[in-house]
């Protein structure tokens, strides 16, 4: 190691221009930069002193040795993350040439079929004197032939036979073209992509495939995906009854597999199933399954109370190592869940290859790819609680509420009878298993007073409304349909003391901050802490309202996704959060309807234009959606858990069904105001707030500026009003408007000026003007406010103001000018943050999508 040299001191001199170190220096200097790789000046001349090996170098050059320092460190990085996006992009490129030639296949395979199918319409005759063909195609559609086979025998060697017929029919569809394959919507394959992810057209059933890359080894990977109940939500239980060896080292299970039902309308489905796990002999591990119908000389599952046997057509992964480390992976889920049982409104839920393939296939993937990631970071998320533990806390929340949505009676569910009308169904458990499995002795050792649960659940038809938008502002806007009694109740019912029934003036909202714990690689989960601000208060002594915790779990909140069921669960806590505390969730699951009636096109044209088709905040263009608003149906699935002394339970009753008939009038309101059809939104493309409003603010605040500064305030942007709206919306600073009252308030922001906030339009209206700003920005305002007024506008230095999750982000400057309206009175003060940047290091809060629906039908202009 050499640095430049003044006068030719410190250490070897070379040429009299570089100083080389020794290694006794080189060590102490390594040992201060694993400590602190940037020190300061005064930093550097302590070391000096404290060091007298380095006594002779100049403290600049000690400085220039930790930019160097530093700079290598950085080229390490980027080459070593250079050589894995390189490792990644080889396999990814393997994995699409073998897709290609899959593609090809079928190609061949297709053409061969409409020669067939051209020369047997000539021909009507030859029809019936070649029965050996196995399929025929009618209307573009393949129907096989299932032929009538006897019973088959389930003696070990027989259940081998099965074994190997099933690992056959998997690779065929893995990689063959046993099954035709169409690309799923809106899933396109790269680098970055989670996969190839395809589903299935014409064939029996429902079925999805996905091909992917992780970094774990072949053997964990099958470890993780036999562990179903861990990755898939909707099962409640795989049991192996019995495993035989076989000869070449694999291995083969009888497996009974129990899955939940989404929502109270249907019943539950469980599998009878045998598993075969084996090694290829070009090193892949595959593990494939199949249902065990009509066999005989064997072990059988006779039917269970409250499940309907469905099937699963020979299924599995196929997993090979990749070179460089981790694996490639190929997955088939392909099943009949037996859709003609359940009401004709519901079928498209056990009918859509695509709800399939969100629900199981690609979820499979994402959990290994988030565990993948942990395994490579291993580091604490949220309030220092480790990524499994997250985990561990996520499948708690939701394994509990799909047990109250399911009632099954051997979790010691029982139903009461209704009060005349049975649009709630309650259910109640006093089972000690139940109580026992959700820990309500956990404080302190002392038992809660409550020793029963009651549950309230019902299922409701929702129609044009798309179910993300409307479980963000349930997410965002509690106070709108929740009562603060309730949660303070069901927050003392868990708890150590006595409670007592919510009366009508228990407290009321003082405001809700919703506390990023930790979320998915992809933000397709994410779980939260909300603090209900001032809403309890302990009766027997008085105190003031005090904060209420909950645990909260929302997913599919992204309104990309086709065919993703938005979920949002919540469960009362403590500040302590501690892992054993007992969890009694409730919540919401919105389920779309209308997902897989398009997916399933064989002329549906995924091309990259289409791809292309996104807005300037990676949202897709409204026309694409509200093309087909008009038909948009989802079932939205209620339940809410409570805990109670058994003496009470004819009036938690009472409490429980008239509280979800008021959140489901709240529901069904919120849902009619989000509609498109009553936000007037039309087929053409909108701007993200598409208000008549919103355009005439947009250019007061434009005009305004000119005026004030003689400058305009957007370069570049058409002549009309929503063309000047869009652009201020897409401006790269954060802009927002303030209303001239005595606690200013904010009613407009672009998305820069949400991002900044952290907040969304709704949101927005409750954060105060002084509450964005620190001590001295305030002192700085109070300055300027009169020279705003007088004069028009202002110019702010920089400094730091807080987003509302309470971080701080710094501004360059800033810009504050008078809106006048038509009239040239003033209408509000607008604000322009220059150059914002988080202070706080990498963001770990969860990103809040705004669709534009959302911006047009909760954007509140304050006069």
């Amino acid at each position: 190691m050499s640095m430049s040299c003044k006068d030719g001191k410190a250490g070897c001199l070379d040429n009299g221009k570089y100083v080389r170190y020794t290694p006794e220096q080189v060590e102490a200097l390594e040992r201060l930069y694993h400590d602190c790789p940037k020190p300061s000046s005064i930093r550097r001349q302590q070391l000096i002193r404290e060091c007298p090996i380095l006594s002779n170098i100049e403290p600049k050059q000690i400085k220039v040795w930790f930019q160097n320092r530093r700079c290598r460190e950085k080229q390490r990085k980027e080459a070593s993350r250079l050589q894995a996006v390189n490792r990644k992009l080889t396999a990814m490129n393997k994995l699409l040439m073998e897709e290609n030639d899959r593609l090809q296949k079928q190609v061949s395979q297709l053409v061969f079929e409409n020669g067939y199918f051209r020369q047997h319409t000539q021909d009507p005759t030859l029809a019936s004197k070649d029965p050996s063909c196995e399929s025929v195609v009618t209307s573009g559609q393949r129907h096989h032939v299932t032929p009538q086979r006897p019973p088959r025998d389930a003696s070990p060697a027989g259940l081998l036979s099965i074994a190997e017929e099933t690992l056959a029919e998997f690779l065929s569809k893995a990689t063959g073209t046993a099954v035709e394959w169409v690309q799923m919507p809106g899933m396109k394959p790269g680098p970055d992509s989670i996969g190839i992810v395809a589903i299935s057209h014409g064939c029996t059933g429902v079925a999805a495939r996905v091909c992917g890359l992780v970094g774990l080894e072949p053997t964990r990977v099958a470890e993780l995906l036999k562990d179903r109940p861990s990755w898939f939500r909707d099962c409640r239980a795989v049991d192996v009854l019995n495993v035989l060896p076989t000869a070449n080292g694999g291995t083969i299970e009888l497996l009974y597999m129990q899955l939940y039902a989404p929502t109270t309308l249907a019943p539950a489905r469980d599998f009878w199933l045998l598993r075969y796990t084996s090694a290829l002999e070009d090193g892949s591990l595959v593990v494939c399954e199949r249902s065990l119908k009509n066999t005989q000389n064997g072990p059988t599952m006779p039917t269970v109370q409250h499940f309907l046997r469905a099937e699963i057509f020979p299924s599995g992964y196929l997993i090979r190592p990749c070179e460089g480390g981790g694996s490639i992976i190929h997955m088939v889920d392909h099943m009949d869940l037996e859709s003609m049982s359940v009401p004709e409104v519901l079928r498209p839920l056990y009918e859509s290859s695509t709800i399939l393939a969100q629900k199981m296939t690609m979820a499979a993937l994402r959990q290994l790819r988030q565990i993948a990631q942990e395994v490579s970071q291993s580091n604490s998320t949220g309030w220092g609680r480790r990524p499994a533990a997250l985990r561990a806390i996520s499948q708690r929340l939701s394994r509990s509420f799909n047990e109250a949505v399911n009632g099954f009676t051997d979790e010691g569910w029982s139903m009461m009878g209704n009060d005349g009308i049975d649009d709630i169904s309650i259910l109640v458990n006093s089972s000690p298993d139940k109580l026992m499995s959700l820990n309500l002795s956990y404080a302190n050792g002392f038992s809660s007073v409550s020793n029963a649960i009651l549950c309230a659940k019902a299922s409701m038809l929702l129609q044009n409304v798309p179910p993300t938008i409307l479980l963000r502002f349930l997410r965002e806007h509690r106070s709108e349909w929740a009562d603060a009694s309730i949660d303070a109740y069901s927050a003392a019912a868990i708890k150590v003391g006595p409670c007592s029934l919510p009366g009508s003036q228990v407290g009321g909202f003082g405001g809700q901050v919703i506390l990023p714990l930790a979320h998915t690689i992809e933000h397709e989960e994410c779980l939260e802490v909300i603090k209900l601000e001032g809403i309890a208060h302990c009766p027997e002594d008085g105190i003031m309202p005090r904060d209420v915790f909950l645990l909260q779990l929302c997913s599919g909140m992204d309104e990309n996704a086709v065919g993703t069921c938005a979920e949002l669960m919540f469960a009362p806590t403590d500040a302590t959060f501690a892992d054993d505390a007992p969890l009694l969730p409730s919540g919401f699951r919105i389920i779309p309807l209308d997902s897989g009636k398009e997916a399933s096109s064989p002329n549906r044209t995924l091309d990259l234009a289409s791809a292309l088709e996104i807005g300037p905040s990676g949202n897709k263009d409204s026309n694409e959606y509200s093309g087909s608003s008009g038909c948009v149906r989802s079932v939205m699935t209620i339940a809410f858990q409570f805990a109670f002394e058994s003496h009470m339970q004819d009036h938690v009753a009472s409490m429980a069904r008239q509280y979800l008939r008021s959140i489901i009038s709240s529901v069904q309101k919120v849902a009619l105001a989000l509609s498109p059809s009553n936000l007037g939104l039309h087929a053409g493309l909108r701007t993200p707030l598409g208000t008549p409003e919103a355009q005439t603010l947009a250019h007061w605040i434009c005009q305004s500026y000119r005026v004030y500064m003689g400058d305009e305030l957007l370069k570049s942007s058409g002549e009309g009003s929503d063309s000047i709206l869009k652009t201020l919306w897409q401006h790269s600073d954060a802009i927002m408007c303030c209303s001239l009252k005595s606690l200013p308030v904010f009613t407009f922001a672009n998305q820069a000026g949400l991002d900044m906030l952290e907040t969304t339009l709704v949101a927005l209206q409750e954060i105060t003007l002084e509450k964005i700003f620190d001590d001295h920005g305030r002192k700085a305002l109070c300055t300027e406010f009169p020279q705003i007024m007088q004069q028009g506008f202002a110019c702010l230095q920089g400094g730091i103001c807080m987003s509302s999750m309470g971080r701080p982000i710094s501004y360059e400057r800033a810009v504050a000018w008078k809106v006048l309206n038509e009239e040239e009175n003033a209408h509000c003060i607008c604000f322009m943050f220059i150059n914002c940047s988080t202070l706080a290091g990498e963001n770990h809060g969860i990103t809040l999508r705004r669709n534009q629906f959302d911006n047009a039908c909760t954007t509140v202009f304050t006069v």
